[in-house]
């Protein structure tokens, strides 16, 4: 089918790259809104836009309604879920079929399939895909029984969980029950079922993941991996391409083995095959995000390959081009991703006004961004406003680009975690690819900010101040003498002797 007119069922910074690829193929598109988000980057680049009202999730960019019948009335015959949200709703995407709407992005069989821990593992065990040792349910055993056969530490899954929840570390069988009780609890509460999963728990992992794109005649092929070892919380926070972990024989191992996991499935579309590397260099299957990534963009400025536009190329019937054999990285590159969030406060999300952004210049540095001066971070969603991507010939460029480009990064007005990522990429074991799922509580427990603001964040406040007063001509609206901001009012927390 020819895909004509796409509605982009998200927000934010994937709804305006979204947006960008489709304006780049001709493609019309419909924007969606909440309260809170209509005066969005994303509404404003949209070709047509549609209120969602309510700004909670369940009421707006979760309400499938909602969605299907803007979709109908916009005469859009495409639906791009962007990630999170509706992205990986097997549900989602079968009202989509049966409205007559291409889902850009797997089945529905598949999207569920994949969505369930233990059935994904089991799938993939039988294929021949490396899992690591654990209890799913089949066995015939006890909790005790499988942990004492997989041996202490083990970690406690949600079998429909992510982003952490309900995930536990169980070090020994005394604390085995309360953290069974207590990971049963916060699965029903997240996901609605509380069914668990057992895995042994690898000390010191790195996190890799492979970008798959399979088209609807059976091609698939990778796009090399991803390291995403640094993360809070579970969630990820910087992410590189290549890993120094691996070498291409180990790459080219891994590469097939996403593959298999791909094929088995009769997987279509854009996806991600991930996996957990130990110490000693194995490699085990750890889940398939059956959605476009997040850091999707690194994939992109190593290889020239547009992700997004193949997305749209393969809903729309076409056949993958791309050969395996010709398929190449060149360079390296970094992305951290920019969060209004308190690294001081265990990252508790921050909100406000964003009184002034100032994003940093440079050959090879990108910014996927859905803020703009005066944009109002809301309570109601993810606190992710921007990605930072940057491109070097080498990592130890690319570190450097890196850190002179989060010191230039200038978002005032809320706590962000800019400083907490310059301290990241300055550390030394960062510089020497010493990195693993446990980075930042190694390193960064107890961290908190230099008392004193750099020479660039203190200039941007005053230049701000001088713009709301009216001292540097055309700048600002005219204010009183009373209306005068202080730039102090701009910088959230991170000012001298905060």
């Amino acid at each position: 089918m020819e895909i004509t007119k796409i509605l982009v069922a998200n927000r934010g910074e994937i709804a305006v790259r979204i947006m960008t690829a489709c304006q780049e193929m001709g493609i019309l598109t419909v924007g969606v809104y909440s309260d809170v988000d209509a005066k969005s980057p994303h509404v404003e680049m949209a070709d047509e836009t549609f209120p969602l009202g309510d700004p909670t999730p369940s009421a707006s960019y979760l309400n499938m309604d909602k969605l299907i019948d803007i979709a109908l009335k916009s005469g859009a015959n495409a639906i791009h879920p962007g990630y999170g949200f509706l992205s990986e709703n097997a549900d989602f995407a079968r009202v989509c079929a049966k409205a007559g709407i291409k889902f850009i992005g797997p089945t529905p069989e598949v999207i569920h399939g994949m969505g369930d821990k233990i059935e994904a593992k089991r799938t993939m065990r039988d294929a021949g895909v490396p899992v690591i040792p654990g209890y799913t349910g089949e066995e015939k055993e006890t909790l005790q029984e499988a942990c004492q056969r997989i041996g202490f530490p083990v970690l406690i899954k949600a079998s429909a969980g992510g982003g952490g929840k309900g995930m536990k570390i169980v070090r020994s069988m005394e604390e085995l029950d309360e953290a069974v009780a207590s990971a049963r609890r916060e699965a029903k509460s997240s996901f609605g079922y509380d069914e668990l999963l057992l895995e042994k728990y690898l000390p010191k992992p790195r996190h890799i993941e492979f970008q798959i794109l399979a088209d609807e005649h059976g091609k698939i092929i990778h796009l090399f991996e991803r390291e995403c070892a640094i993360q809070r919380r579970h969630q990820k926070v910087v992410e590189e391409t290549p890993s120094i972990a691996i070498d291409d024989e180990l790459r080219e191992k891994m590469g097939r083995a996403a593959i298999l996991a791909a094929k088995t499935i009769d997987y279509t579309n854009a996806g991600t095959v991930e996996f957990m590397l130990d110490a000693e260099r194995n490699f085990y299957f750890l889940e398939m995000n059956t959605r476009l990534q997040v850091e999707h963009a690194i994939t992109e400025m190593t290889t020239g390959i547009d992700i997004v536009k193949w997305q749209i190329k393969i809903a729309s019937g076409e056949p993958l081009t791309l050969e395996q054999e010709k398929v190449t990285q060149r360079g390296h590159a970094i992305e951290c991703r920019i969060y209004a969030e308190d690294p001081e406060k265990n990252f508790m999300p921050s909100t406000g006004t964003l009184q002034t952004v100032e994003l940093p210049t440079g050959v090879n540095i990108r910014h996927d961004t859905g803020i703009s001066q005066g944009y109002k971070i809301s309570p109601y969603y993810d606190p992710m406003m921007a990605k930072l991507i940057v491109y070097g010939e080498d990592r130890k460029d690319a570190s450097r680009k890196l850190e002179w480009a989060l010191s230039n990064y200038i978002a005032l007005g809320i706590t962000t975690n800019i400083p907490f990522l310059r301290a990241i990429v300055k550390h030394p074991a960062f510089v020497n690819g010493d990195i693993d799922t446990h980075f930042i509580e190694t390193y960064f427990g107890s961290w908190s900010s230099a008392k004193t603001l750099p020479s660039e964040v203190l200039i941007a406040a005053a230049i701000d101040d001088m713009k709301h007063s009216g001292v540097v001509e055309g700048m600002g609206d005219e204010k009183t003498e009373h209306e005068t901001a202080s730039p102090w009012t701009t910088v959230g927390r991170w000012r001298i002797d905060s």
